[in-house]
C-alpha cells in the first residue's frame, strides 16, 4: 500500500484535478453574464445613471433573500460605472462596505473615510464621537468636491445593532446632501430582510427608499442554469454527473432559491470528490457536502462566541423554550459552576438579541394578557451539536 500522504501529493503533482478554476466557485466572483437578472440590472443601472450625467442619483434600497444576486448585480453596475468614470474628469468615488463585516457603525464610517482617501490622522480608527466622524467625512466630500456612492451591504444587520446615535446617523447619511455645498453623497442599501423597512425610523424610510429594487428568489430551473454555467467554466469537461447537478439545484432551490448555496455545494462536493480521487462528482458527494456545510457553519459560529455568550446558549439548552427571566436564572447558576461573575440581566437580554441574529436561537413574543408580553427563546440547532462544539472548552467541561 502506498503512503496516503504520498498518494495525495502524487495526484496533486500529476495535475489530477477535476476543478480547473476554483475562483469561479467563490461567492466574490462576478461572471460576465448574470443569469436571470436582466430586469434588476437595468433598474439598478437606471437608478445610478445620473452620476455619469454629473447629477446626484436618488438613494436606493435593494431587497432580496440571501443568494438572489443583489450584491453581484450592484457590484457589476459599480464596476461598469467605474470603467467609464476613469475616462471622465468628474470626481466620482464608488465605495462598498459590508456592515456584517465591520460590526460597528464607527468601523463602517472609518472604512468609508479610508476609501475616500482620508488618513489615520484625519480620521482615527478609535476615539472620536460618531457625530464627529460623520462631520469629518462630509467635510472631506465637500472640500474635495467628490460625488460619492456609498453601498452598505447587509444594511439590515447594521440597523439592528445601532444605538439611537447610530439611527440618527443613518438618517443623516440619507439626508447628507442638505449639508453639502459641493459634491454629493448617495446611499445604496442592500438588505436580506424583506421586512427591514418596518424596523426603521419613518424619517429614514422616506429618505432611504427613494428608489427600490426587489430581487425575487431563483427557482430550481434557474439555479440549474446558473450551476451549468459555473460548472462549464470551473470544472474539467464531463466531471460532474447530471444527477449531482440536479440534486444541487433541488437542495438550494427547494429551500430558499439561494444560488450562492448551490455554488458552495458544488464546490465542496468537487473538493470531496478530489480528495477521494473520484473522476466525477456524484450525488453522494453532494449529500456529503450539504452535511459538511451545515455543520461547519454552526460549529464556526458557536466556537466564535466569548464565554458569557456560550453560557447563555447553554442556559437556553438547559431551560428549553424559556423566557428571558428563566434563561437569566439558568445562566446565573452556570456562572457559579464555572466560577465567573454574572453579567446584568439587561446585558444578557442584549446578548440574546445578538445571538438571535446569527440564527442559532429563535425568539417569539408571547402575549400574557394583563401581565403584558414576554419573549421566549429556543435553540434552532441540536443540543448534541452544542455539546460537541463546547466539549473542548476547558471552562465549560463541568457543564457539558
Amino acid at each position: 500500500m502506498s503512503d496516503p500522504i504520498d498518494r495525495l501529493l502524487d495526484a496533486a503533482e500529476s495535475g489530477k484535478s477535476i476543478i480547473k478554476n476554483r475562483d469561479i466557485l467563490h461567492f466574490t466572483y462576478i461572471p460576465n453574464t448574470i443569469q436571470h437578472r436582466n430586469s434588476e440590472q437595468e433598474q439598478v443601472t437606471q437608478s445610478l445613471l445620473p452620476i455619469l450625467k454629473h447629477s446626484r442619483p436618488s438613494n436606493l434600497l435593494v431587497y432580496g433573500k440571501p443568494g438572489t444576486g443583489k450584491t453581484l448585480v450592484v457590484k457589476k453596475v459599480l464596476n461598469k460605472i467605474q470603467e467609464r468614470v476613469e475616462k471622465s474628469k468628474f470626481p466620482i468615488k464608488l465605495i462598498y462596505a459590508n456592515s456584517k463585516e465591520e460590526t460597528t457603525l464607527y468601523g463602517l464610517l472609518v472604512s468609508f473615510g479610508r476609501q475616500l482617501g482620508m488618513s489615520d490622522k484625519e480620521l482615527p480608527g478609535t476615539g472620536l464621537a460618531i457625530s464627529e466622524v460623520f462631520k469629518r467625512i462630509l467635510n472631506n466630500i465637500d472640500e474635495s468636491k467628490i460625488n460619492a456612492i456609498f453601498v452598505i451591504d447587509e444594511i439590515d444587520y447594521l440597523a439592528q445593532l445601532v444605538s439611537k446615535t447610530g439611527k440618527d446617523i443613518l438618517y443623516q447619511l440619507t439626508r447628507a446632501n442638505e449639508r453639502l455645498k459641493q459634491g454629493s453623497l448617495t446611499l445604496v442599501g442592500i438588505s436580506n430582510d424583506l421586512t427591514f423597512k418596518e424596523k426603521l425610523d419613518p424619517r429614514v424610510i422616506s429618505s432611504l427608499g427613494e428608489e427600490e429594487v426587489v430581487f425575487t428568489n431563483y427557482n430550481v430551473e434557474q439555479i440549474k442554469k446558473i450551476l451549468e454555467e459555473r460548472i462549464d467554466e470551473a470544472f474539467i469537461p464531463n466531471s460532474v454527473e447530471d444527477p449531482a447537478l440536479n440534486l444541487c439545484a433541488a437542495l438550494a432551490g427547494g429551500e430558499h432559491g439561494d444560488a450562492r448555496r448551490a455554488i458552495d455545494l458544488i464546490r465542496v462536493a468537487g473538493e470531496i470528490a478530489e480528495r477521494q480521487q473520484s473522476e466525477k462528482v456524484s450525488q453522494d458527494h453532494v449529500r456529503e457536502a450539504s452535511l459538511k456545510i451545515e455543520e461547519n457553519k454552526e460549529e464556526t459560529s458557536l466556537k466564535s462566541y466569548p464565554l458569557h455568550e456560550k453560557l447563555v446558549i447553554l442556559a437556553i439548552m438547559k431551560a428549553g423554550g424559556s423566557s428571558t427571566g428563566e434563561i437569566y436564572s439558568s445562566y446565573k447558576g452556570l456562572c457559579k459552576i464555572v466560577g465567573r461573575d454574572e453579567l446584568t440581566q439587561r446585558r444578557i437580554t442584549q446578548m440574546l438579541s445578538e445571538i438571535e441574529l446569527s440564527g442559532i436561537i429563535s425568539g417569539r413574543l408571547i402575549h400574557q394578557g394583563i401581565h403584558g408580553r414576554t419573549k421566549k427563546y429556543k435553540l434552532t440547532i441540536s443540543s448534541e451539536m452544542i455539546k460537541k462544539t463546547f466539549k473542548d472548552d476547558l471552562t465549560l467541561q463541568d457543564i457539558v
